[in-house]
């Protein structure tokens, strides 16, 4: 757990569920107050109202000053926000956990499909800079030969074409290195979601069964003796590990799931039979670079810019997809229950 820094209470479900009743009970204790103000003052002002005023007055004092009584009343009142959150929200860890898995190996899928979507359309772009070079080659040839038999029309028209063909191929080789890059990251990206899969679905088998068990011992009595005693409960600090578990695989799903929405924008920005590409495409790739690192790729993602950038390291289309190193690993959740 010295790993992990676990959500307060308040940014959880169960919090939403009691900052909406404390808020409740505080207006509506208020709109009571003021509609029978005249009552409650005439009660107080009795022998009986006065000895209920100071009791209750006493236990509001005793509550603030004693810190078992305060953190037991907080666990109770924890406890019930969380048993009517389950009512209407899935709250349990494993089933949230399983969840993402589910959605994971969904976004595997689609990421499988729209690399296979842009290796062809790469291997397309690089035919017509191929086509386009040996077009430069051609009339190049043609306009060194007019100019030796001193038909400067020829050579002039030649000489633009090749021209126009090299200032083409020069916005078209721009495009190929960023669809190479984002080629290259959709592969890690894949391999790395793959992994993140095994892990996450080794964590659930396993922890689906120690929770069980500490389940099985575990009481709402129990943990309010611990929390009296100022002992951790077992449970709490499990549900904890999961949690984070849950909220790291969340920020995963949810770059995957935004980098492939990015790429399937920038890929429909490309018309490559009509040979034009829009700019917005290209600019949602280049601030995706320029920002942050990524949660899934870590720094892999700074060496994959440099790879797809570097003229001698040759991306290989024909290669298949890395598959991911699964066995002879530690699992990267494993210390969060350390």
């Amino acid at each position: 757990m010295t790993e992990i820094k676990p959500k307060s209470f308040w940014r959880k479900p169960e919090g939403v569920t009691g900052a909406l009743v404390l808020a409740g009970v505080v207006l509506g204790s208020t709109y009571l107050a003021a509609t029978f103000v005249t009552a409650i003052l005439a009660f107080f002002a009795t022998t009986a109202g006065l000895v209920v005023g100071l009791l209750t007055l006493g236990i509001i004092i005793f509550m603030a000053i004693d810190p078992k009584t305060r953190a037991l009343v907080s666990y109770m009142y924890k406890s019930v926000m969380r048993w009517i959150t389950g009512i209407f929200v899935q709250i349990n860890p494993i089933a949230i956990l399983k969840s993402y898995v589910d959605d994971l190996k969904d976004n595997l899928k689609k990421m499988n499909r729209q690399t296979t979507q842009l290796r062809g359309q790469m291997h397309v772009l690089k035919e017509m800079i191929l086509n386009n070079q040996k077009e430069i080659k051609s009339n190049m040839a043609q306009a060194s030969k007019a100019k030796q038999t001193n038909k400067n029309a020829q050579m002039i028209l030649k000489s633009r074409k090749a021209g126009r063909l090299k200032e083409s191929n020069i916005k078209l080789e721009d495009l190929y290195r960023k669809m190479e890059v984002l080629y290259r990251v959709l592969n890690k990206m894949y391999e790395n979601s793959a992994i993140l899969v095994e892990d996450v679905e080794d964590q659930v088998k396993v922890k689906a069964i120690e929770r069980k068990a500490l389940m099985a011992g575990h009481s709402a009595m129990k943990s309010a003796m611990n929390v009296i005693k100022g002992d951790n409960d077992k449970k709490a600090m499990f549900d904890a590990a999961l949690e984070a578990i849950a909220d790291d695989v969340s920020h995963k799903v949810g770059e995957m799931e935004q980098f492939m929405d990015m790429s399937e924008s920038f890929m429909k920005s490309v018309d490559l039979q009509n040979g034009v590409f829009e700019e917005e495409g290209l600019k949602m790739l280049e601030k995706w670079e320029a920002q942050s690192t990524s949660l899934l790729l870590g720094e892999a993602k700074e060496d994959l810019i440099l790879q797809a950038n570097n003229d001698e390291d040759i991306l290989d289309l024909e290669h298949p997809v890395k598959e991911p190193e699964i066995l002879g690993r530690d699992n990267q959740y494993e210390n969060f229950f350390d």
